[in-house]
């Protein structure tokens, strides 16, 4: 281990022989780093907090404080993160509450820009990317690879599906489906597919059109969405994308996010 004279280490604290720790660094006594890990400096990782391997944390980084949660006790609550994730400048992180099962999750190879906020209970994929100032209420749950823009705001219990794009400056208060993007202010609308992120990720153009067969049945149809869940499992029985948008769409407590029609929609898809 690499650890900086002027870094603060528990002795009961689990650090893989290779992890960097640099200076003015703080390390609990329940926290477990893995191998290849690097804390550069002024890093607080408290809690019940389990790091995986060849991570970056960069200065002023905060993972496993206690939630921001008016009837938390001080309970053993964790926070399990991933491989190869980057957290830049001042990203925070708390452990759950016993209410929301218990542990705050970050899967692997995650890029989290400066100043993201990542509440209590919520539990991220792998592959994502959230831009600076992105701050996640509570209990929120988001796919691998979505984009979240900078200085966006997600409402608490909000799900965001797999290889969606919420843009910058959003407020975003209900659910946002797999392969769609959201845009806007003040209570952010649907905007259609992330077809520019789809191809990114190799979608091909027949993917693409089958999803887009299926949002203009899902959402511009005119059907409520019980009645439009039911009609795409028919039509599109044999294609996984579309059910897994339905399979979302069934579970939502919130309500989706509304679509709106945009005069570029046609052309972006």
């Amino acid at each position: 281990m690499q650890i900086h004279p002027q870094a603060i280490v528990h002795p009961k604290a689990k650090l893989a022989d290779d992890v960097a720790v640099g200076p003015f660094c703080v390390v609990g006594e329940h926290v477990t780093i893995g191998k290849g890990t690097k804390l550069f400096s002024h890093v607080s990782v408290e809690g019940w907090t389990q790091i995986g391997e060849r991570c970056e944390l960069h200065p002023f980084v905060s993972i496993g404080g206690p939630p921001q949660h008016l009837q938390y006790k001080g309970e053993p609550t964790r926070v399990v993160i991933g491989d190869d994730n980057i957290l830049r400048e001042y990203v925070t992180v708390n452990r759950a509450t016993m209410q929301g099962g218990g542990e705050t999750t970050i899967g692997s190879k995650n890029f989290l820009m400066a100043y993201v906020h990542v509440a209590h209970d919520c539990h991220l994929g792998s592959h994502l990317i959230l831009a600076n100032a992105a701050s996640l209420a509570g209990h929120i749950t988001i796919g691998d690879h979505a984009i979240i823009g900078g200085l966006s705001g997600i409402h608490q219990f909000v799900r965001i599906g797999a290889y969606s794009m919420v843009g910058g400056c959003c407020a975003l208060g209900q659910d946002l489906p797999p392969f769609m993007r959201a845009a806007g202010g003040y209570r952010a609308r649907m905007y259609g597919l992330n077809s520019v992120g789809l191809r990114r990720h190799g979608f091909s153009g027949e993917r693409i059109a089958v999803l887009k067969r299926a949002y203009d049945l899902l959402f511009r149809s005119g059907h409520r969405t019980a009645e439009a869940a039911k009609l795409a499992r028919t039509e599109f029985a044999d294609q996984p994308d579309v059910m897994a948008v339905v399979t979302f769409l069934e579970g939502s407590k919130r309500g989706i996010c509304r679509s709106v029609i945009h005069e570029q929609e046609s052309e972006d898809m």
